[in-house]
């Protein structure tokens, strides 16, 4: 078999193109008209966009509220955080990522509480304990967070679902999946 190429390479390629072909056909649209449907923004009411403010509320708040609790404040009360735990680094790595996706919903959620005055005003002073998370996910990830910091997770999260529920919109927790920790 001197000069011949295994099926291998051949076959990589091969699959590659056609999971681009694919790819873009699934992200082109179905008409040959796609780019004036997409410049021609249709009016929203304010009822909507406020129903709508609130549901992304919901959606980001419940997903740092569900990230924080099963990813940082369970494993650290179940022990995972001490030096000599079993799992430990897999932890303090999985605490890490998780610290810096709820910071980053935390975020998005105060943006989209913007669009309903009532929620506006009831998160408004959450932000700066908001801003006090931005450097922990990389102190869990270098396991240097103690147990004020994971209070501090904790109490910016149920201020959240305080100011939520105030202002009729109920924040559940979200358990994000591990890929959607990643980005």
């Amino acid at each position: 078999m001197t000069g011949s190429v295994p099926l291998r390479r051949l076959l990589v390629p091969l699959l590659l193109s056609c999971a681009l072909v694919v790819g873009a056909t699934g992200c082109g649209g179905g008409g040959g008209n796609s780019a004036s449907s997409s410049a021609s923004p249709s009016g929203t009411s304010s009822a909507e966009a406020q129903k709508f403010a609130k549901t992304r509320f919901i959606t980001n708040a419940g997903l740092a509220a569900g990230a924080t609790y099963q990813w940082i404040v369970k494993p650290y009360r179940a022990g995972k955080f001490k030096k000599g735990a079993d799992g430990r680094t897999f932890a303090l790595v999985k605490a890490g990522l998780a610290g810096g996706f709820t910071y980053n919903r935390l975020k998005a959620a105060v943006t989209n509480a913007k669009g309903d005055p009532l929620l506006s005003k009831a998160v408004a002073p959450l932000t700066a304990g908001i801003e006090s998370l931005k450097g922990l996910g990389d102190k869990l990830r270098k396991g240097e967070a103690g147990a004020g910091d994971i209070g501090a997770f904790e109490s910016v999260i149920n201020g959240i679902k305080s100011a939520g529920s105030s202002a009729g919109a109920e924040v559940q927790d979200k358990v994000p999946s591990a890929s959607q920790l990643g980005g």
